[in-house]
């Protein structure tokens, strides 16, 4: 039984697989409901993506401004620096021509002084007993010995003061040159400072590009899935005002629209609606063994994945179960209102008088229909209270 039921599921999937891609299966409601559902979890998905890129920008740009201000605190520092250092240089150079003044002073002085010691060689001076006699008068005597010890007097002092304004004068040119020394290394390491701000201030305006670059083609793509989500619901509405105009067919008391999608019956507890609102979200996804196994997020489901996600979609289940795995699930017998059929080949369920099972998607493109399935052979389980 097995082997025969592979077969039939396997061939009769790949045709509604096939006529799937072509326009002799209409998509329905179903298809553009998971459509519609699957562009707006991508849609909120990328709203959250394109506002954390517009937190880290502003992040950024909080950086930018910082490194900014700092830059601008370090500009400022080092412009009193180089104006303190030019002050510095200014005076280095008026110490230094001050310097090259006293220099000439002293030389004029010294050979002055040599000038007087060679005329005082050549020429005795006189002593004090020739000032006398020469002297007219005891007044011309004293003014005579007062020149004579001025001119020694100023020739010494000319020599002794040029010597110590010119050592002053060294003192302080060689002190203006270390304080130039040091004004140029400090103002050296503020550049460096200013280039290294400058450098990250850089980093971060093209970090910020980036950021700006990627949320711009975030929010192109956004724009483009909002653009393809208002034509599927659009689609979808169209389909609905159809289905409205052509009227519901009511079988059993269900009403199914003329896009093959099951409505919940009247008194209906919420949980066979929302059973029914997953199975109407998949009711035309194709066959895959396996699929939805793994994880209830799958582009084809099985017989067993099948039901477990509509099932799951209530929260009557955890996790996905396979055919043996329904076997043991729930209460045993019918339900009122779902009733799963399960053994180690195959499950399926009835939910409210349909069947859902993808044997019914083989054959007539939906896992929803009425009547028929198989009943022999099967463990009848059902979820408690339903």
């Amino acid at each position: 039984m097995r082997s025969r039921f592979l077969r039939t599921t396997a061939a009769t999937a790949a045709v509604a697989t096939a006529l799937l891609g072509t326009s002799l299966v209409p998509t329905s409601s179903g298809d553009l409901q998971s459509q519609i559902d699957a562009s707006r979890s991508s849609a909120d998905s990328l709203r959250s993506q394109i506002n954390s890129e517009t937190a880290r920008i502003q992040q950024t740009a909080g950086g930018i401004a910082a490194a900014e201000r700092r830059l601008n605190a370090v500009q400022a520092e080092l412009s009193a620096r180089e104006a303190q250092l030019r002050q510095v240089q200014d005076q280095l150079i008026a110490a230094r021509d001050r310097l090259v003044q006293l220099e000439n002073r002293l030389q004029q002085a010294s050979r002055a002084l040599a000038a007087n010691l060679v005329a005082s060689y050549e020429n005795s001076p006189p002593d004090l007993v020739s000032v006398i006699l020469s002297s007219r008068g005891f007044k011309d005597l004293l003014e005579k010995v007062n020149f004579m010890k001025r001119v020694g007097h100023q020739d010494a002092q000319i020599v002794g003061t040029t010597r110590t304004a010119r050592a002053e004068v060294f003192r302080e040119a060689k002190h203006l040159a270390a304080l130039e020394q040091r004004d140029r290394a400090l103002t050296d390491q503020i550049l460096a400072q200013r280039n290294q701000v400058a450098a990250i201030r850089a980093a971060l305006l093209n970090r910020q590009i980036q950021q700006m670059s990627a949320r711009s083609a975030d929010s192109s793509k956004l724009h483009d899935l909002n653009a393809r989500l208002h034509s599927l619901e659009a689609k979808a509405a169209a389909q609905a005002r159809a289905a409205a105009a052509a009227g519901n067919a009511a079988v059993g008391g269900i009403a199914v629209n003329t896009g093959g999608m099951v409505q919940p019956p009247p008194g209906a507890p919420a949980a066979v609606a929302q059973v029914i609102a997953a199975g109407n979200a998949i009711a035309t996804l194709p066959y895959i063994w396996g699929g939805g196994h793994g994880s209830f997020q799958a582009s084809g489901y099985d017989c067993s994945g099948s039901v477990s996600y509509a099932l799951a979609a209530a929260g009557l289940l955890s996790s996905p179960l396979d055919s043996t795995g329904f076997e043991s699930w729930g209460a045993p017998g019918p339900g009122r209102w779902i009733t799963v059929y399960a053994n180690a080949d195959h499950a399926w369920m009835q939910v409210g008088g349909w069947r859902f099972d993808t044997v019914a998607l083989a054959s007539g493109g939906t896992r929803w229909s009425q009547g028929g399935g198989e009943f022999s052979g099967f463990v009848v389980r059902h979820p408690p209270g339903l």
